[in-house]
């Protein structure tokens, strides 16, 4: 695995990173989470300029207290050692985040963000990581790429590199959150941004190294009627003549009677994974997948689920009200020894 990570080292000598020294223990096993909390804007609007962003903060501080507090009770509940999270505002909402959960769960994560380039709705991504986060950093695509056509800048994400353990038992993992372009009509959009994503990645891949792509990926694709050359197919590497870099859909998995992860009856969130991290490394070891969940019951409240969110959700009683109107995913891995 050193010479896979050896292989991207020029992905981080190209792009802002933050690392640190040396690899954690190895734990017990890997929970990876990804999940789009909808809007985790606080009350405080001065340094939102756009009308959109304005109008989807929490208009209170009693309401902003209450969708933090529901956040934190959900991620108490599913105890992820790396959580992707998508529709945050800004890092000063991931210290919020990250206080709370470590005062009251005592659950103490760090935090991988840069200010992505979404001026619009004003939304980031953020990972949080309980243990193994070594590195992160944003990307562009290069003028040569642009110049092609071919490729769309993905403006919400972050890159993660994370490693577990030392010598020969050492677990290292390429992770990638991303949150695409919205809307049923920009498919085309998704599909460059997918392209490019995988140009970033493909190296890794390649090489036979752990790589994960995580997020709100907005596809009107489900795992059911992926496409080789649509945005979910190309992100999984399904559009290439060879199928040694294709990624896995861990849906394929899933055992739950609805893949839905969100209120419109999408299959917006995926984990996507590299064939080592289903079946172990190459003599053994490392992750191995165990099993994947979506869990709407940590986000729907009363008696059914919301029927809308958009411009009501602050309109609807508490004890009505889904804390999100997408439904976090996740994944368990074990670690074979």
């Amino acid at each position: 695995m050193n010479r896979a990570i050896s292989g991207i080292a020029s992905l981080w000598m190209s792009c802002s990173m933050v690392a640190t020294a040396s690899a954690d223990p190895l734990p017990e096993k890997i929970v990876v989470a990804t999940w789009n909390v909808e809007w985790l804007f606080d009350d405080y609007t001065g340094d939102n300029p756009q009308e959109l962003a304005r109008s989807q903060s929490a208009p209170s501080r009693e309401a902003w207290d209450w969708k933090l507090a529901g956040i934190a009770k959900a991620i108490a509940e599913i105890k992820p050692t790396i959580l992707a999270l998508q529709e945050i505002e800004n890092k000063r909402v991931m210290f919020y985040l990250t206080s709370k959960l470590k005062k009251e769960y005592a659950l103490d994560y760090d935090v991988a963000f840069i200010e992505g380039d979404d001026f619009f709705t004003e939304q980031d991504v953020a990972v949080l990581s309980l243990s193994g986060l070594r590195g992160f950093a944003f990307r562009k695509q290069t003028k040569e790429m642009y110049d092609t056509k071919q490729y769309y800048n993905v403006n919400k994400h972050v890159l993660c590199e994370f490693a577990w353990g030392e010598g020969p038992q050492k677990v290292e993992l390429l992770l990638i959150n991303v949150h695409f372009r919205a809307q049923p009509g920009a498919g085309a959009i998704r599909t460059r941004q997918a392209k490019l994503v995988r140009q970033w990645l493909n190296d890794a891949i390649n090489v036979g190294a752990n790589v994960m792509i995580v997020g709100d990926v907005n596809t009107e694709e489900t795992y059911e009627t992926t496409t080789k050359e649509g945005d979910l197919g190309t992100l999984r590497g399904l559009n290439t003549p060879q199928s040694s870099d294709d990624l896995t859909d861990l849906y394929e998995f899933y055992k739950g009677e609805s893949k839905e992860t969100h209120l419109v009856h999408k299959q917006f969130d995926h984990i996507l994974v590299t064939p080592s991290l289903v079946k172990g490394r190459l003599g053994g070891g490392g992750l191995v997948f165990q099993s994947i969940a979506i869990r709407r019951d940590l986000v729907i409240r009363g008696k059914a689920q919301d029927k809308d969110h958009m411009d009501v959700f602050w309109q609807i009683p508490e004890d009505e009200r889904d804390v999100s109107d997408h439904y976090p995913v996740v994944a368990e891995f074990a670690i074979q020894r």
